[in-house]
């Protein structure tokens, strides 16, 4: 080849790899404020772009459907958690509880357009062959379809609602895991697997890691539990102060920003019983072993790149699906009626056994709002603790690299912007059809302007963005912020919030701004004509009389 053929040349499409914690709170990486080891994860995120206003939706499945199709999971076919879905949204557009045919995943365009598209880890999707990773564009996978399972290969017996073995290789249900199965491990060494069985290493590839970790039930191996024997005792309050004053020194937040107030339906720590004490420590422990081993597979895959020469190559992105889980809600329709009685049966909770395979705990909303603070409440609400997530970006061909970003950006975002690097357009832009059928445009926006310093935001300040979830409403138009949440966690009535002074959600201007108030009431009514929203055929679902 001649010098004029090589100029001529067109450039490599970058790698893509895609990397998503189950419930990690905003606050638990090293990079991020918090005390766990994860140097892995650390120097990706000071390597690259930190965001601290990227924002999921309230909970994992929704947040899913977000990243593959890059638009709002109401469209999308995750209207609702399958696991929750209630008679009346039976039949409803965009409540099927998997990917519907109205869309397109950034999948099935990437494969299209030569790139190697693999995934290891929690699709959460669809349960079925025909809505599995495979029929979505994924040509090696190896899936957990529900939204959560025990981390090793152990499965209890619990009657009809015992999920066992739900995991898929490719096209096929996997019957049974290896004796040493431990899920980050396990996902990590698949993925491993895929790319060294590629027959071409020249051909780019997507490669998605949905980690099910530190989702519940809270598990590790025994030496990292026991490297933080102790590291929790002095309470929730305590970390919680930590973590905001880490933040603060990072720059990750304002100096003078005040957290909002602690919520919580359980015991605040100092009325617990030292047993009790004792017990919610340890699960915290566990947590953060969970995190580290997490942190430890991250590593595993980047020296893999490392060593093959692809990491330059290769833009990373790492996010959490959610905030911080403070209220275990998936698991009443998983576990049945009478969830802890069923748990005191069938799993061994004592202090010396919890984070082992036979044990099923979760750390509950106090560490949760340590995890998510200043920002308010957790997972599953669409307050800022539910939906701004930890997320960064790296790619030395960025401009935005070492530095952190206040521009307000969602899941929905980073499909367009794979799209945009890898020079795929998305059918919504040539006749909105695909395959012969007509699918939704993204709603998202390509951040790939922003990434290169070519503007100074990804989303313009009359764009509006909402979100629902289980009656839980919310919608941001530039700073400004309404939401709408039930008693006790909210007033019941929409409330309205500037966030460019009140982040943390604490000052509700609803009355002394009657007119922006209305203003955004009437967008809010445009999300719901342009999305299909049925919020207000449920509030969200009472669970408590089935403990």
């Amino acid at each position: 080849m001649s010098t004029d053929d090589k100029s001529t040349e067109a450039p490599r499409r970058p790698n893509f790899l895609l990397i998503v914690a189950d419930d990690l709170g905003f606050s638990d990486l090293g990079a991020f404020g918090g005390e766990i080891a994860t140097p892995h994860l650390d120097a990706l995120a000071q390597a690259g772009l930190r965001c601290t206003d990227f924002h999921s939706a309230p909970a994992c499945s929704p947040t899913r459907a977000m990243l593959m199709t890059g638009t709002d999971p109401h469209i999308a076919g995750i209207g609702t958690m399958l696991e929750v879905a209630i008679p009346e949204f039976e039949g409803a557009p965009g409540y099927e509880g998997y990917l519907n045919e109205r869309v397109v995943t950034v999948t099935e365009l990437l494969r299209d357009a030569g790139y190697l598209t693999l995934m290891s880890g929690k699709w959460h999707l669809g349960n079925t062959r025909e809505t599995s990773p495979g029929a979505r564009g994924f040509q090696r996978s190896f899936s957990l379809l529900p939204a959560g399972a025990n981390h090793y290969a152990v499965h209890l017996d619990l009657g009809a609602r015992n999920a066992a073995t739900a995991y898929m290789e490719d096209d096929r249900m996997v019957d049974e895991l290896p004796k040493d199965f431990y899920s980050s491990d396990y996902f990590t060494d698949k993925l491993l697997q895929f790319f060294r069985e590629r027959d071409d290493r020249q051909q780019p590839f997507f490669a998605y890691l949905p980690f099910t970790a530190p989702h519940y039930p809270l598990q590790a191996p025994d030496d990292l539990m026991q490297k933080y024997r102790g590291r929790y005792d002095a309470g929730p309050d305590v970390l919680r102060a930590e973590r905001l004053q880490r933040l603060q020194e990072l720059g990750l937040c304002a100096p003078d920003l005040e957290a909002h107030p602690i919520f919580s339906r359980d015991k605040q720590w100092r009325d617990l019983t030292p047993d009790e004490q004792a017990i919610s420590a340890r699960c915290m422990e566990v947590y953060a072993a969970m995190v580290e081993r997490l942190d430890w597979n991250v590593g595993r895959v980047v020296e893999y790149l490392r060593a093959n020469g692809e990491l330059d190559d290769t833009v990373v992105l790492f996010m959490s699906d959610n905030g911080a889980e403070g209220a275990i809600m998936e698991a009443v329709p998983i576990l049945g009626p009478k969830m802890v009685e069923q748990i005191r049966k069938h799993y061994d909770n004592s202090l010396d056994n919890i984070g082992k395979p036979n044990s099923f705990v979760w750390y509950g909303p106090l560490w949760a709002q340590a995890a998510t603070a200043p920002s308010r409440l957790y997972k599953a609400f669409t307050t800022e603790g539910g939906i701004r997530v930890v997320n960064f970006i790296t790619y030395p061909g960025f401009a935005r690299q070492q530095q952190i970003s206040t521009a307000f950006s969602t899941a929905m975002d980073i499909a367009p912007t794979l799209l945009e690097l890898a020079g795929v357009k998305h059918p919504a832009q040539e006749g909105a059809r695909y395959r012969s059928r007509t699918v939704a445009a993204m709603r998202g926006r390509s951040m790939l302007d922003y990434l290169t310093a070519a503007t100074e935001h990804v989303h313009t300040a009359d764009e509006a963005i909402g979100w629902e979830l289980f009656g839980r409403r919310g919608l941001r138009q530039g700073n400004w912020k309404i939401v709408q949440l039930p008693i006790p966690e909210g007033s019941g009535a929409w409330q309205l919030y500037n966030l460019s002074n009140d982040p943390a959600e604490i000052d509700d201007l609803a009355a002394s701004h009657p007119q922006k108030l209305e203003e955004l009431l009437q967008l809010w009514d445009t999300y719901v004509a342009e999305t299909g929203v049925l919020s207000d055929k449920i509030s969200y679902f009472e669970y408590e009389h089935l403990l």
